[in-house]
């Protein structure tokens, strides 16, 4: 298993492809292995850098660790271990934190930033707002959450795809408690991004009742030079439910970012 000490604790990565680096965060329900539909076609151009977050898959959180707020810095020593010095970054849901995070805090090293259906924490009094209302308008807790992570349709449409969603997020035993208001206490300042111009797409599904397009439309105005990509028929797991789509999209904000 590819395994790295790192920032106190023993974290799983897999790299696959060559090219310029490109890193794949996971949402709270998935894992590296979320990826399984994306890495094949991605990685025919890109060096595709896929992980566990901390406290998912089998990267293990210390006892009482500090959960989500070391994301950022796990993913910049994973980087440093890897020899990586400029990368690309898609975050899905959860994992828009880490990649946000991130660039807001070494937008030298991000060559490109896809915030895929996730708010991302980011530090804007109207999207915090619109966040809260959606939080208070879904109570629960993870597992409640990601009923809803994905359109209306998909269990039946699609039941094989529906059932691996299931076994990967089943995985994760580890999670913390306090996940969910541990994310929603953070805050990520876009300034950084938006003073280096650092290229950014912001993707959503139509149907995304987790992280709705009006918000991350709103998002995407606090970035004026990002792109905004809002895909039919899906919801708050475009990268699962329409692997095709979300595939065109990223390799095409990536090459108009002169990514590859």
């Amino acid at each position: 298993m590819p395994l790295t000490r790192l920032n106190g604790i023993e974290l799983y990565y897999e790299v696959h492809g060559e090219g310029p680096a490109l890193v794949l965060a996971h949402g709270g329900g998935g894992s590296h292995l979320s990826w399984w539909q994306n890495v094949p076609e991605l990685a025919r151009r890109y060096r595709c850098v896929t992980f566990d977050h901390r406290g998912f898959g089998a990267s293990r959180d210390l006892a009482d660790g500090p959960g989500p707020g070391a994301f950022v810095e796990d993913l910049r020593q994973l980087l440093d271990h890897l020899g990586i010095e400029r990368a690309a970054l898609a975050g899905q849901s959860m994992g828009g934190w880490t990649v946000l995070g991130f660039a807001a805090r070494y937008p030298e090293r991000t060559s490109a930033l896809a915030l895929c259906d996730t708010t991302a924490g980011m530090d804007d009094p109207d999207v915090i707002r619109e966040q809260a209302k959606l939080r208070e308008s879904s109570k629960g807790g993870l597992a409640q959450i990601l009923t809803r992570a994905y359109a209306p349709d998909f269990p039946a449409r699609e039941p094989a795809r529906y059932f691996l969603y299931q076994r990967i997020s089943a995985l994760n035993v580890n999670v913390p408690g306090n996940l969910l208001p541990l994310l929603m206490s953070m805050r990520h300042n876009v300034e950084p991004i938006v003073r280096n111009r650092v290229p950014a797409m912001l993707l959503v599904g139509e149907l995304d009742a987790l992280a709705p397009a009006p918000i991350m439309e709103l998002m995407a105005r606090r970035i004026p030079h990002a792109r905004f990509v809002a895909i039919p028929g899906a919801g708050h797991s475009v990268y699962f439910e329409k692997p095709a789509e979300f595939n065109r999209a990223l390799s095409d904000f990536l090459a108009e970012a002169g990514v590859g």
